[in-house]
């Protein structure tokens, strides 16, 4: 698959990225929600994803306070990758903080990352105690002081995402991208306004979770005892994918994974390869995804899924059965 470029900007990347919540190393509350890896096992993952071609990185603030940004960094700089030669995303944690928050912790977020720029800084989630026209003058800012390269947002909702367009342009720059939870049991974007609204302000939608947190790789199906060993945070009410990772939710589930498996069989591909082909094709350019990989194995498989092509009848067939059991 070509490069996409994020909304109207002129940061390319490819169709999917490699997100590094999983870098956390067990710190903070968001850290809980994975196992804690070594440098050494997200120097690899990260190896394997820059080797199948995967061009940018999506880390934030909030995950780990810094801890994967670091890890990140490090892992980048021991592959011996050039500042500039990938992209980098990291994001602002608002929550109960006012906008000028921003300029305050920006230098925090260019030390955990440095000697990589910030391409991409967002807002992390609506939350913050100034208003959105507020906070983006502010990211403005760090754009005309070179600081970083574009902004966006992360859970904003299809009428926060056009406040924050609207101020942007004020501003004389443009709302690059919204990253938002979208995957084949999970498509409430097309009916809450955002797929509708990204498409006519011409910004991407970054897609994450788009595995569902593990549950479209088939595995808990294939051995439900398996839900059972996942850290604490990703059994807790905290996760999204909970209510999937049930008896019920899994039997509810399984005619989508039996679907991505056969399609699988059809081209060699995974059950992974044919959930991330299937998201982004079937939103068009509009879609890119941020798989996480805890193991370097999950990462190649995951930039493989570039290299999928698949048939309009098996778009279809998935579309059917997920329409079926996804939330909308």
């Amino acid at each position: 698959m070509e490069a996409r470029t994020l909304g109207k900007t002129d940061v390319e990347v490819s169709p999917i990225g490699l997100g590094c919540w999983q870098f956390s190393q067990g710190k903070n509350i968001t850290g809980r929600m994975w196992s804690v890896l070594d440098q050494e096992t997200m120097d690899a993952v990260v190896d394997a994803a820059l080797t199948g071609g995967v061009s940018w990185f999506d880390t934030a603030q909030a995950y780990g306070n810094g801890a994967s940004e670091r890890a990140l960094s490090a892992a980048l700089q021991h592959r011996g990758v050039e500042p500039g030669t990938v992209v980098v995303a990291t994001k602002w944690l608002p929550i109960a903080k006012p906008a000028r928050d921003i300029p305050r912790t920006i230098g925090t977020r260019i030390a955990c990352l440095q000697p990589y720029p910030i391409d991409l800084f967002q807002v992390h989630s609506p939350g913050s105690l100034s208003s959105i026209p507020a906070q983006m003058r502010e990211m403005a800012r760090l754009v005309r002081a070179g600081k970083v390269r574009a902004v966006g947002v992360s859970n904003f909702s299809a009428k926060q995402m056009a406040q924050a367009e609207a101020a942007l342009r004020d501003e004389g720059l443009t709302l690059a991208s919204n990253q938002v939870r979208i995957n084949l049991l999970d498509r409430r974007v097309e009916s809450n306004g955002v797929l509708a609204a990204a498409k006519g302000l011409g910004v991407t939608l970054i897609a994450y979770s788009p595995l569902a947190q593990g549950l479209l790789t088939g595995r808990y199906h294939d051995d439900p005892a398996l839900v059972r060993a996942l850290p604490w945070g990703r059994r807790s009410r905290l996760s999204p994918s909970r209510r999937f990772l049930t008896p019920a939710g899994l039997a509810r589930t399984a005619p989508l994974v039996a679907e991505l498996r056969a399609v699988g069989e059809a081209h060699g591909a995974s059950v992974v390869q044919v959930a991330l082909a299937w998201l982004v094709t079937h939103y068009g350019d509009t879609v890119v995804a941020i798989p996480g990989a805890s193991r370097p194995e999950q990462a190649t498989v995951a930039a493989a899924a570039m290299d999928l092509r698949l048939a309009e009848a098996e778009m279809a067939s998935i579309e059917r059965i997920s329409a079926a059991v996804a939330r909308r």
